[in-house]
């Protein structure tokens, strides 16, 4: 893959890979996943920098510029969101382009000053005003909550490319072409864009549509997102993907349960299995994960899915199993709200895991439909209670309807 790649005559991407870092946001594992961080060149009478990159790659995206045009002849730099994942090297770009202007929103101006000290060369842009570069024309659609107050995606004639930031992004570097037409298949990208979503943009889904809605006439021939691949074969494929993310997260999640387990010595987990079982006989869907060895980055596109959570964990001192108190606290942070939910979980001299849990699901607005606490390692007749119990669970999932506002 070359440095720069032509994505429409005089639009450039001159994006960078990051392989280094573990946890994107401070939170998110991206390890084994990697990201890209897509910033853009349009060569024109004016040249424009849309979108940047982390500060640790200054240095790789200054050398990107310079193959296409002298750095100091740029005269704007479009900010779309002002995250430092997009805007780290912005201090160096206010000193390699002295006279490129900064085009933002106006709540992205405070953000400006408060986290680089730049009060100047700043105009703000409005929604729908439109900019002239020359051949080029940018537009500008305010898309605030997609996923911060001060966000914007830029559309670009010609060449109908939609220059969208965090939206319809996601993780995974790239790995030697840009486009979605140069893999064989997508579903590495497509995964881990449902993934960025569940961590990233979920929680805001109602505004991710409302951006949908208010882009819907425009004739996209070319998504550009900040993170992940560029879609040009499909540029609709990504749209309809995050607008079905979205229904899930608010009103319309699918008849599948996620289990989320932990166990101390086994016991949780023996019981665990025989309540797999018995949802998998129903034939609902189901994902189970422990959550001791699982990242909570990973669970939620799950959790946002579907309608039924079973929980399983022990009593610990006379509470729930810390790390499932943790999980279920992320939960909440994350709004997934109105599901259906069950809990089941051993026990040593005392209880107390099973109330609560009533207890932290209750500001998520779980319907509890059942529990099965039990003593020590499950009997035989535990375990068939627990299969059953899987059984009830499922079936009642399955026939539910979950309406309007399921989600918050």
């Amino acid at each position: 893959m070359s440095e720069t790649v032509e994505i429409t005559p005089g639009i450039h991407w001159i994006g960078v890979n990051d392989r280094t870092t573990d946890l994107f946001e401070g939170m998110w594992p991206i390890s084994g996943e990697g990201v890209s961080y897509n910033a853009y060149l349009i060569k024109d009478e004016k040249p424009a920098l849309i979108d940047l990159a982390k500060s640790i790659k200054g240095e790789d995206l200054l050398r990107r510029i310079n193959s296409l045009v002298n750095a100091s002849a740029l005269e704007y730099i479009v900010l779309n969101h002002m995250e430092p994942d997009h805007t780290g090297v912005l201090k160096q770009c206010e000193r390699f382009a002295p006279k490129a202007v900064f085009l933002c929103t106006e709540k992205a101006r405070g953000l400006l000053d408060s986290f680089y000290g730049i009060t100047d060369r700043i105009r703000v842009v409005h929604d729908g005003e439109t900019i002239s570069l020359g051949a080029h024309t940018l537009t500008f659609y305010e898309t605030p909550l997609v996923h911060w107050p001060e966000t914007m995606m830029t559309w670009v004639t010609p060449g109908q490319v939609l220059f969208s930031c965090d939206g319809f992004g996601g993780y995974g570097a790239l790995d030697g072409a840009i486009f979605d037409d140069e893999y064989p298949s997508v579903d590495f990208y497509e995964r881990e864009a449902e993934r960025y979503f569940a961590n990233i943009v979920a929680k805001y889904s109602r505004m991710v549509l409302r951006a949908i809605d208010k882009l819907a006439a425009l004739p996209i021939k070319v998504v550009a997102p900040s993170h992940g691949l560029i879609w040009r074969k499909r540029p609709e494929r990504i749209i309809e993907l995050y607008k079905l993310w979205s229904g899930y997260a608010i009103d319309k999640p699918k008849p599948e349960i996620t289990v989320l387990y932990a166990t101390m010595y086994g016991a949780t987990e023996t019981l665990m299995n025989a309540v797999a079982r018995g949802i998998a006989s129903t034939g609902v869907p189901l994902k189970v994960f422990d959550v001791a060895h699982t990242h909570i980055s990973y669970i939620l596109p799950a959790l946002y899915a579907g309608r039924g959570v079973m929980v399983g964990a022990p009593t610990y001192e006379g509470q729930l199993l810390p790390i499932m108190t943790a999980a279920l606290s992320m939960i909440e942070a994350k709004h997934i709200t109105g599901r259906k939910t069950a809990y089941f979980g051993s026990y040593g001299w005392s209880g107390g895991g099973q109330a609560m849990f009533k207890k932290l699901v209750e500001p998520l607005q779980w319907e509890i439909l059942d529990n099965l606490a039990f003593p020590g390692n499950p009997t035989p007749k535990a375990l068939e209670a627990g299969e059953g119990f899987g059984v009830k669970f499922a079936m009642a999932v399955k026939n539910s309807n979950m309406g309007e506002n399921s989600n918050g």
